[in-house]
C-alpha cells in the first residue's frame, strides 16, 4: 500500500515537473513524462490509464511509447538538455573514474537514441 502510494506520488511529482518543462526551457519535458508513465504504471492501473488519455501523453510521449520513434530535432533537443543536466555532475566529480563513467553513460545514451530509437520525419504544422 505504501509502495503504491509512493509510486503515485512520484508519478504526480514528475508530471508536475514535465508540465513546468513545457514553459521552462532548461527543464526537459519528455524524460519527466516518461517517469510519470513509469511510476503510474507501477502504482496504479487507473492512474496509468488516465495519464495515457491526457493531452500531455498524446503530445509528448505517444509516438515514442508506441512507435519507439522521435523526430531528429526531438532527439537532439532531448540529448542536449540531458547533457546540460549531467554537466554539473561531470564538472564537480571528485575522481577521474567518475568522470569516465559519466562519459560512458552519455555515450551509451547517444548510441541508444541514434541506433535503437527510430527517426521519423518532422511533423508539418498547419
Amino acid at each position: 500500500m505504501i509502495r503504491r502510494a509512493l509510486f503515485i506520488f512520484l508519478g504526480t511529482l514528475f508530471m508536475g515537473l514535465g508540465i513546468l518543462g513545457i514553459v521552462l526551457p532548461l527543464l526537459p519535458t519528455t524524460p519527466m513524462l516518461l517517469l510519470t508513465a513509469y511510476f503510474y504504471a507501477k502504482g496504479s492501473k487507473r492512474f496509468h490509464d488516465w495519464f495515457t488519455r491526457t493531452w500531455l501523453y498524446n503530445k509528448y510521449l505517444k509516438n515514442f511509447a508506441e512507435e519507439k520513434a522521435m523526430t531528429r530535432a526531438g532527439k537532439w533537443k532531448l540529448m542536449i538538455l540531458v547533457d546540460l543536466m549531467i554537466l554539473p555532475t561531470f564538472i564537480f566529480a571528485p575522481h577521474l573514474w567518475m568522470r569516465i563513467m559519466i562519459l560512458v553513460i552519455v555515450a551509451m545514451k547517444y548510441l541508444y537514441f541514434f541506433t535503437v530509437v527510430k527517426t521519423k520525419p518532422n511533423e508539418k504544422t498547419a
